[in-house]
């Protein structure tokens, strides 16, 4: 990515960020959590009838695909990891993600992707976005694409429409700022929405503000954001909200969040649970560590792939059984994948040419493998899929149409996905 697009989208985040912090300091306002529960199973059936969502596990750093879902066994290319059976006759996957393995009749793997990026900033952009990075253009990314497309199906939704844990995502681009990413940790930890005045004083410093901004306009001083007001009062909402509990994966029972595992990514898997739970269209959480340029084997085997296997299987295990698998996108995959030659520091480099994404829930077909690499994983052997391609596929298992056409703020037309093609075997 270069660094304008980089920096602009660094900037989107923190402005929700800035913007926070100083309103935070506004407000006393009570958030009445315990009645979350409640509210959360009293709208349980009409949430799945009437929204979908979708949770992406981002892996960064570009996490080595022939070692976990498109093994090699008996090629030189292939490493020393064994594959083991899966809940699905004839798909086989790694022996470190035993767990997730029991989990496949859920689950979609695209052994063909085939992508052009192999750099971590532009890999990530074009991953995230379907378009490669341009100077004169800022592409908006899945999280706000699909929050922008989906949102309006859940009128009840007080947070943000879309949320990134344990890290930032890409930005909204030109869709604009009301569909950035709302970055928390996984702890849960919403900063700056506590409050040191009361109610009544944060209504005057509000109508102070607006009274401010209308005379900034009025004498031409210049003009304010389109999106300004409505993050302002999209903000002093949240700050009120019983849905801020969504957060708070510590009131899980104990059992629940072991059977994630207490590390920041199964935190973060249960809280993206949580919160398509009460509505939010779109998750982003992040699990980094994947660029093994050495001691790939021993990093996978004692650390990744454990840590990745508990909270991933726990999380489609825990979609299904609560019945909004259906309804929720589950997406797996990082910026690229590595190479099938085995470098001298027993790791693995940068590799875009072969790769495999993992896809589950809402309308794709599921326990299914969608093409194929050579023996040795150098090369597709069958169709090669694109990220506007694996983009495409998951707006359509969410019912999103694939003619929607935007306009980037230079005026020119941007189709949806960059009129990416439905992967044909991910669907029946």
């Amino acid at each position: 990515m270069d660094k304008k697009s980089y920096r602009s989208e660094t900037c989107v985040q923190r402005s929700r960020r800035h913007f926070l912090s100083h309103l935070g300091g506004l407000a006393a306002l009570s958030t009445p959590f315990t009645s979350f529960t409640n509210s959360l199973l009293a709208n349980a059936e009409e949430l799945k009838k009437q929204h979908k969502s979708a949770i992406l596990l981002w892996m960064g750093g570009g996490p080595s695909t022939m070692d976990i879902w498109d093994l090699k066994p008996g090629q030189a290319t292939g490493g020393p990891f064994q594959q083991i059976s899966t809940s699905v006759d004839g798909i086989a996957i790694s022996e470190h993600m035993p767990m997730t393995a029991k989990q496949m009749h859920h689950l979609a793997i695209v052994r063909s992707m085939s992508t052009r990026e192999a750099d971590h900033q532009r890999g990530r952009y074009y991953m995230h976005t379907g378009f490669v990075p341009n100077p004169n253009v800022e592409h908006p990314g899945y999280g706000s694409l699909i929050a922008h497309e989906l949102a309006t199906a859940v009128p009840s939704l007080e947070i943000p429409p879309f949320v990134s844990v344990g890290g930032g995502s890409v930005g909204p681009g030109f869709l604009g700022t009301t569909w950035a990413p709302f970055v928390v940790s996984s702890q849960g930890d919403v900063k700056n929405l506590e409050s040191s005045v009361s109610q009544e004083r944060l209504v005057s410093r509000l109508q102070m503000l607006a009274a401010i901004e209308n005379r900034f306009i009025q004498e031409r001083r210049g003009q304010l954001p389109e999106d300004h007001r409505e993050v302002v009062g999209k903000s002093v909402q949240l700050m009120s909200s019983s849905q801020l509990a969504a957060f708070q994966v510590s009131e899980e029972p104990a059992s629940v969040q072991e059977r994630y595992g207490e590390t920041d990514f199964g935190r973060g898997c249960l809280m993206a649970r949580r919160l398509v739970e009460v509505g939010v269209p779109f998750v982003e959480v992040n699990l980094g560590g994947w660029d093994n340029h050495s001691n790939i084997f021993g990093t996978l085997a004692d650390q990744r792939l454990p840590n990745l296997d508990r909270a991933m299987s726990a999380l489609i295990a825990d979609l299904a059984d609560r019945g909004i698998l259906d309804t929720t996108a589950v997406i797996w995959m990082g910026e690229f994948g590595r190479t099938p030659t085995i470098n001298g520091n027993g790791g693995r480099d940068h590799w875009a040419r072969s790769w495999s994404a993992v896809v589950g829930g809402a309308g794709f077909n599921r326990g299914v493998v969608v093409g194929e690499t050579s023996a040795d994983g150098r090369e597709v052997a069958s169709e090669p899929y694109s990220s506007q391609d694996l983009m495409t596929s998951v707006l359509k298992a969410l019912d999103i149409s694939l003619e929607t056409t935007f306009r980037a703020k230079n005026g020119r037309p941007m189709k949806i996905a960059n009129g990416g093609q439905v992967i044909p075997g991910l669907f029946s």
